[in-house]
């Protein structure tokens, strides 16, 4: 009967580990939301710096709605600080709440780098972002270059 033991418990075992295995796999790829519960109303103020060409822009405030939609459905995945090795426009976002916290955001795709943590994401809402600020920069460039 003693082998037979070792080999229920040996077997209860790996099945322990292949259980914690795909719940790390399962958590990985499944991904967090989180600004999921945020809404237009809940931003004070967003500023955006597209860089390259290093200008800036205050979002006005019926950009908002688009702005906290991207934001509701950015997921991010595993932690990724390879960001720093990337080359291309980044567009970064300097949300002030109306409970006085502040957030930076930065989407250079594939990643969102937030507060200084870099993440993988999906294309789309990055991609979103990026094309948010660009619209932003260029109407606010566009103004201050009106004679």
């Amino acid at each position: 009967m003693r082998p037979k033991g070792k080999w229920a418990l040996f077997f209860c075992a790996l099945l322990a580990a292949a259980a914690l295995t795909g719940f790390g796999v399962y958590r990985m790829a499944s991904g967090t939301r989180p600004f999921a519960h945020v809404r237009a109303q809940d931003i004070a103020q967003a500023q955006v710096e597209l860089s390259p060409p290093g200008r800036r822009a205050v979002l006005p405030r019926e950009d908002m709605e688009e702005l906290a939609g991207i934001l509701r459905v950015a997921t991010v995945y595993q932690r990724d600080n390879s960001y720093r090795d990337y080359c291309g426009q980044t567009a970064v976002y300097t949300l002030t709440f109306t409970d006085g916290a502040q957030v930076t955001i930065a989407a250079c795709n594939p990643f969102l780098v937030l507060d200084g943590v870099g993440f993988r994401t999906s294309f789309e809402p990055c991609q979103a972002l990026q094309a948010l600020a660009g619209e932003q920069v260029e109407k606010a460039y566009e103004i201050t270059q009106d004679p």
